[in-house]
């Protein structure tokens, strides 16, 4: 199984400014995931821990600390490592993905946190989630490089 093309932009024909737009958004999205990663580990360490599912089957202080540290490097990845953009946004897209069923565990047991205190506010946030995920897969190439294969 081939990986997608890590170098899309080698093949592209976006101009100079929609890869530059592009960049800017990656790394955007690397330090929004930098940030989260800390807050994982550190200072909101507890209302992480309080927002993970009965369901999971692990510890919930691991599972949060372990986020947090996949957080660190999936945003490192999208700053420090731009040859490997298209295989870092589709792990950052599966993250995002895999998260996911948290973010319906909040709004179905109504769990305070981050701003998030009513219902309307926790529905919102479910529909961010795909927004971060096609952001992911945008601003590193990724869904070109899959587009790519698949015509091939």
């Amino acid at each position: 199984m081939k990986t997608p093309n890590p170098h899309p932009e080698k093949h592209s024909v976006l101009s100079p400014g929609s890869l530059l737009r592009r960049k800017i958004a990656r790394i955007l999205l690397g330090a929004a995931l930098l940030f989260t990663g800390v807050a994982h580990v550190s200072f909101a360490r507890a209302t992480f821990v309080a927002q993970v599912p009965a369901w999971v089957p692990l510890d919930a202080d691991f599972v949060v600390v372990a986020s947090g540290v996949v957080e660190l490097a999936l945003g490192a990845g999208l700053i420090l490592w731009p040859k490997q953009q298209a295989v870092t946004g589709l792990i950052v897209a599966f993250f995002f993905l895999a998260i996911f069923p948290g973010n319906i565990s909040q709004t179905l047991n109504h769990i305070d946190a981050f701003g998030l205190n009513n219902d309307a506010a926790r529905i919102i946030r479910l529909f961010i989630q795909p927004l971060l995920i096609i952001w992911a897969l945008w601003s590193t190439g990724a869904w070109r490089a899959l587009v790519a294969r698949a015509l091939r």
